[in-house]
């Protein structure tokens, strides 16, 4: 059973038909943002892996005698976008789109998610952050953020580019890639579980990650990789 964070599940249904046809294990996948898992995961939920959507969780847990510190690896670098569905709404200056205008701006929320703390990383880089406060709009986890913007809740959202990247968004629009010096680098770190201590299809699954195939599929998701 893995516990994968919102942002990675495009990916992670991919990885999952690769890896359930190779090695002749099956996975069970359950979504949420990494601080909800995280939380689970102390609770004593069943996973026997974590692909969280940061580096902390993974070594809290490993602090905390929950995960097992040498499997401990970044499996996909993050990068943050700036998205509307209109497709002259964001210019190639795309900084310009928050500093202008009337809108809603939908981020996850810093304090469950990576990419919210990212998307107010970034706000306060740009000097924006209590300028936009009353038109941020919260999401529990990115995909909430992505689908406010999708539905036209949000006119905006700072949002992980592997959604926008994502088969399952039709919508195109307009986008900014965010420079990456405007946030600290979102490393996504997985390690296995100490219930999966003896658990070959959780071990296999994170050589798999490593793989050449795997990687390349993490990359044509719009990840970075080490």
């Amino acid at each position: 059973m893995v516990a994968v964070a919102t942002n990675f599940s495009a990916a992670m249904v991919e990885l999952q038909r690769e890896f359930q046809a190779t090695s002749g294990h099956e996975l069970t996948i359950v979504h949420g943002s990494t601080g909800k898992l995280y939380a689970q995961i102390r609770s004593g939920a069943p996973f026997d892996v974590l692909l969280a959507a940061d580096q902390q969780r993974p070594q809290r847990l490993v602090a905390e005698g929950l995960a097992l510190a040498d499997t401990r690896f970044t499996y996909a670098l993050g990068h943050l976008s700036l998205w509307s569905t209109d497709p002259n709404r964001i210019p190639a200056a795309g900084a310009a789109a928050l500093a202008q205008g009337d809108f809603r701006l939908a981020m996850a929320n810093p304090a469950l998610a990576p990419y919210g703390a990212a998307a107010e990383e970034v706000l306060q880089a740009l000097g924006l952050a209590e300028t936009l406060r009353d038109r941020i709009v919260l999401g529990e986890n990115v995909g909430q953020a992505h689908a406010m913007v999708a539905t036209g809740n949000t006119e905006l959202g700072l949002v992980a580019r592997s959604y926008i990247m994502s088969d399952n968004n039709r919508l195109g629009g307009s986008r900014w890639d965010v420079p990456a010096d405007l946030y600290k680098p979102i490393r996504q770190d997985a390690v296995l579980l100490k219930r999966a201590l003896h658990n070959p299809a959780a071990r296999d699954f994170l050589t798999f990650l490593r793989n050449p195939r795997a990687r390349a599929t993490i990359a044509a998701r719009g990840y970075g990789l080490d």
